[in-house]
């Protein structure tokens, strides 16, 4: 057994580490769902999909012991309704993180306690006691000399910035600034993060038209549609960059500075009722992608550039048991069984080869309503300015099917969406496209997305992943970029 004095060695070493290495994604792992996966397959799931930082719900013991010895990085949650009696009670909180993380440590690399969620605005009644609690719990990590192993603070809700935009001028609730003051002290105090829900979702679809998809979306704005706060002149690319800036400037509306945010929700929801057409795979794989994207450049925001905000994916699957609209139940990535509504990837900034997709199982075709002579011209589009390789849909070539439009038009979509979904590119083409989970692949026919594109080599079979000629992916997304800034092909919508 190690001695408490090398265990407070070696968790320094472990949290210094963990800091000093830039931004990283995670994903938050909720658990209301009628049929919840073992903690065994849940880590397997984030082992595959190389995931090195967690968010729970709660502090389940099932999952605490399926994560030992993996190295992943875990938040444990406190729920919401145990808050009360952790905030009235300091040997309460030293029996909590007792029982929920010191047991588990070092074995499991807990790493942070996220006190309640959005307690301020959805719980009001343990308003209170929100401060207490985090001052408990810390007390008992100094006892417990896990200090600096562990950091303490409570998710927020961006509904305690009643306006985010312009990010300058943005103030906490005012009827919370006293709780406020007290929280962020002790995050000051500690060296703990802001941790911040961040939805840009419901900042879109609550704005009503306010501010265009792109811009929820990380995607590129017309030259002359740039959203700029005018007391600062930054421009903003995106509205979590916005969102995330609002939380800086409000902190330093109660003049608290040199708190990191830590974003511990951000996603899209994939499904959604009739009406929320917002709510769709196709912006939930363009949204997570690009955010995915976006942290690990480590560039930060507009007014906090060299800091890099960490973040945590909402969420792992989906929570058929959430109460209100549709949407609420699908933000996940995963079904229960396992099924990915569409593929991430976690671990790293290289740009995917040629030969390679993560859009794996997603693939956009033709809608079966599409007008022919749209069709036609986004056929042309997409094998001309829009890059796709359309090598396969030649004649006397596997993809090739002689007066049929739709099976053409079809290839050409897919493979122009695989190599630019990530980079801007929609499955619209003035509504002719949508995206579908039925793989359309036939015969030696491979789509791009299919299990079997990567099997697909030589000659002039090159299926979805074919040479692009001399240019880098880089610079035809670049041309890609300044065609539509030029044309604004109005069936690219």
């Amino acid at each position: 057994m190690l001695s408490d004095k090398y265990k407070k060695v070696i968790f320094s070493l472990l949290f210094l580490f963990s800091t000093v290495s830039g931004a990283y994604v995670g994903i938050y792992i909720g658990t209301q769902m009628s049929t919840l996966p073992s903690a065994t397959e849940i880590v397997s799931i984030l082992k595959t999909q190389q995931i090195k930082h967690v968010r729970l719900f709660d502090a389940d013991h099932q999952m605490l012991n399926a994560l030992a010895n993996t190295g992943i990085e875990v938040i444990v949650g406190v729920p919401n309704d145990q808050l009360l009696r952790i905030g009235q009670s300091r040997s309460d909180a030293a029996d909590w993180l007792n029982k929920n993380v010191a047991t588990y440590v070092p074995a499991t690399n807990i790493t942070y306690i996220a006190v309640g969620n959005e307690v301020l605005t959805t719980t009001p009644n343990a308003a209170f006691v929100l401060v207490p609690a985090m001052q408990f719990l810390q007390s008992a990590l100094l006892a417990a000399n896990l200090n600096f192993q562990v950091k303490v603070s409570s998710p927020l809700s961006m509904d305690m910035i009643p306006k985010h935009f312009p990010p300058s001028m943005a103030t906490f609730n005012s009827s919370w600034n006293s709780i406020m003051s007290q929280n962020l002290q002790f995050l000051k105090n500690t060296g703990s993060p802001l941790m911040l829900n961040v939805q840009p979702y419901y900042g879109y679809t609550e704005g009503q038209g306010i501010f265009p998809l792109e811009y929820a979306l990380f995607k590129s704005l017309n030259p002359n549609n740039q959203i700029v706060d005018p007391n600062t002149n930054f421009q903003y690319t995106s509205m979590f960059d916005a969102m995330v800036d609002a939380a800086y400037y409000s902190m330093e509306s109660l003049n608290f500075s040199g708190i990191p945010v830590m974003v511990t929700a951000s996603g899209w929801p994939s499904l959604g009722g009739s009406n929320e057409p917002d709510a769709n795979i196709d912006n939930a794989l363009a949204y997570n992608t690009n955010l995915i994207r976006h942290v690990l450049n480590g560039s930060g925001t507009p007014s906090q550039p060299t800091t890099p905000v960490c973040t945590y994916v909402y969420e792992l699957f989906n929570e058929d048991l959430q109460p209100g609209p549709v949407s609420e139940k699908n933000w996940g990535i995963f079904s229960s069984n396992g099924t990915a509504f569409y593929s991430l990837t976690f671990s790293s900034l290289v740009e995917s080869p040629a030969n390679s997709s993560t859009l794996d199982g997603v693939f956009c075709v033709v809608n079966s309503s599409a007008d022919a002579t749209a069709l036609k011209k986004g056929l042309d589009w997409a094998c001309g300015p829009g890059s796709a390789n359309c090598s396969a849909i030649q004649p006397g070539q596997p993809c090739y099917q002689a007066n049929n439009l739709v099976a053409l038009a079809s290839y050409a979509f897919n493979d122009y969406y695989h190599r630019a979904q990530a980079s801007g590119g929609t499955c619209s083409f003035g509504n002719t496209a949508m995206i579908t989970r039925t793989d359309p692949s036939h015969g030696s026919c491979i789509f791009a997305g299919s299990t079997g594109a990567s099997d697909v080599t030589g000659g002039g079979t090159t299926g979805a992943f074919g040479p692009v000629g001399p240019s880098s992916r880089a610079s035809r997304v670049q041309i890609f970029s300044a065609f539509l800034a030029i044309f604004a092909l109005p069936f690219l919508v």
